[in-house]
């Protein structure tokens, strides 16, 4: 899984359906985290920290116009805990390359409540979820004003 492609949201969902028991899922959203691209050095700044996250966590985003008014976001972040890079990982496969009009029509929270997840963090990694799924809408909204 570390190579090639990243994975779709799709991919992920199906292969949390094979999975029944917490500790299988906890093994797989690690295993998710390890498949991050490298987070450069440099960005990793007070600017892009996520604040309200237990752990550290650095989030960047990029847009790229797409000609209709709704620009197209990427993302990259990293965290210094592995399953907090897990949920980054699929954040990222959630969000990433979609358009800013999408990324704010998508609830990513409940995408996590379908995976099994939101039930089985605790209430900081909770938090630190909300925080994240935060600073990628807030890009979102700042891309599509920007585009308008």
């Amino acid at each position: 899984m570390a190579c090639g492609a990243p994975m779709t949201i799709d991919e992920i969902t199906e292969n949390f359906s094979f999975l029944d028991d917490w500790d299988d899922r906890y093994r797989y959203v690690i295993e998710l985290g390890r498949s991050l691209p490298p987070f450069p050095e440099e960005a990793r700044t007070e600017t892009n920290k996520v604040l309200g996250c237990a752990s550290q966590v650095w989030l960047t985003a990029a847009t790229q116009p797409n000609g209709v008014g709704a620009p197209v976001m990427t993302f990259l972040a990293d965290s210094d805990a592995h399953i907090v890079r897990g949920l980054i990982a699929i954040l990222l496969a959630q969000y990433s390359g979609k358009s800013a009009r999408e990324i704010l029509a998508t609830d990513a929270l409940a995408l996590f409540d379908k995976l099994g997840l939101k039930e089985n963090l605790t209430p900081q990694r909770s938090n630190g979820l909300r925080s994240m799924v935060e600073r990628v809408r807030a890009h979102a909204g700042n891309a599509l004003a920007a585009a308008h």
